[in-house]
This record gives structure tokens, C-alpha cells and sequence, in this order.
């Protein structure tokens, strides 16, 4: 799937519905911790990882850009910091210079006022005055993998992230984890028109029935019988 096909796809879903899509799918689901937000609220984004792990310069942002594809999104290891700002305006800046959709950070950001202008989507932990004042050793497999919260990601994976937060996806499941995440949400709107409608979503789901099965079969799960209704809600 290229990078206009994935793009063209999610537009019409969520981050809920993707998470939804790899519990059902049977893969696990990898969301970035709730802190890593939008900072700029309604952005989104969904493209293959760039990663980079922050060391204190914006060098290692600048060498992963050379390597980019146009689409990519860049995904910083800070290590979830918050004493200080890996990225600003001008690493954002350049990001959308080099063709990539968006950038992900497990720690902070600054210029918060300029990176509302660029317009590029970016998601992190909050913002924060100060850049690095320390400049450590580089890992040697910087641009190979990077770190968000208790994932470790690469070029293998996808990222998507809105108003819900952030997940990661494994690139080679994209498509089956998309068509799962769009029959998920179409058995939703259905569910919600028609208690628009006046029919209760415990009435549409038969819930008065899945109590009566529970009581004969106590190991029964309401997502197990969600299945057999073909309703959805939990997933």
C-alpha cells in the first residue's frame, strides 16, 4: 500500500478505530503513552516510522530527513524527557521540507506558535522554553529504531496518531488491520443511527439475551458474544 492509498484510508478513521482493528486482527496494540498529544488540536497523521533517538543536537533529525520517504513520519526517542525541548520550529520546518507528514515525539517540543504556522502535524509530550543543554554520546543504531514509551519501533511500522493519541501498527498488517478498522466503524454508525432513531443499542445488541446466555454460561465475555451478533462497541 503507498503512501496515498494509506492516507486516503485513514482519513475516514480514527486511532480508536485502528486499535479496534488490531484487537481483532490478534495484534498487539501499541499506543504511545497517554501524554503524547496533538499539539495543535485535530491534527493527524498516519505514515511509516522515521525514527531517530535524541542525543542533545539536532543533527541525528537532520541525518534521518536525508533518508526519508515522502510520507514519513518522525518518530524522536527523547525518552519521554521533561526538562527540556528536543524539537522546534526549524526541525518541523525542515521535516516538511523533506516530504515527511508529521512528527512524534516521546518528550517535548518549543516554538509552539511557529509550529502552529508550519501546519505540519506534530505530537508530543507538551512544550517547554528550553532546547537541550547537554550533549551526550550517540547510540550507534540512532536512526535504526526509537523508543516511545514501552515500544520500541522501526522502519518496519506504521504510526498514526489524532485527537486520541498515538498507536503504532506493523506495516506488513497495515491492510488487514485498515479493512478490520473500517467494518468496525461502519457496524458502529449503523449502531448510532439508529438510536438516533429511537431503537437503544441494548435493544439492537440483544443485551437481555447475553444476560440470559451469561447466566447459563458464566465464562461467557460480552465481546465473545458480540461476535456472534455482529455488533461492536468494545472492539
Amino acid at each position: 500500500m503507498d503512501d496515498r492509498q494509506l492516507k486516503e484510508r485513514f482519513a475516514g478513521l480514527t486511532t480508536a478505530h485502528l486499535a479496534d482493528g488490531c484487537l481483532r486482527a490478534g495484534v498487539p496494540v501499541r499506543c504511545a503513552p497517554s501524554a503524547v498529544r496533538a499539539a495543535v488540536p485535530g491534527a493527524k497523521v498516519i505514515g511509516r516510522v522515521l525514527p531517530a533517538r535524541h542525543s542533545g543536537s539536532v543533527d541525528v533529525f537532520l541525518e534521518a530527513y536525508e533518508g526519508a520517504r515522502p510520507g514519513d513520519v518522525l518518530v524522536v526517542d527523547n525518552d519521554g524527557r521533561l526538562d527540556e525541548a528536543c524539537a522546534g520550529d526549524l526541525a518541523v520546518l525542515e521535516a516538511q521540507a523533506a516530504g515527511v507528514s508529521g512528527v512524534v515525539i516521546w518528550g517535548l517540543h518549543r516554538d509552539s506558535a511557529d509550529i502552529r504556522a508550519i501546519g505540519l502535524p506534530v505530537f508530543s509530550m507538551g512544550a517547554l522554553p528550553t532546547g537541550p543543554l547537554r550533549l551526550d554520546g550517540r547510540p550507534g543504531d540512532a536512526l535504526e529504531r526509537a523508543r516511545v514509551g514501552e515500544w520500541t519501533v522501526g522502519r518496519d511500522d506504521l504510526v498514526a496518531g489524532d485527537d486520541d493519541g498515538v498507536l503504532f501498527v506493523p506495516a506488513e498488517r497495515a491492510g488487514e488491520v485498515l479493512t478490520l478498522a473500517e467494518t468496525i466503524r461502519d457496524t458502529e454508525r449503523g449502531q448510532a443511527e439508529r438510536i438516533r432513531a429511537g431503537r437503544s443499542l441494548r435493544e439492537q445488541l440483544g443485551f437481555g439475551a447475553f444476560l440470559a446466555e451469561r447466566a447459563r454460561t458464566p465464562g461467557l465475555t460480552f465481546r465473545e458474544y458480540l461476535r456472534t451478533v455482529g455488533g461492536a462497541i468494545e472492539e
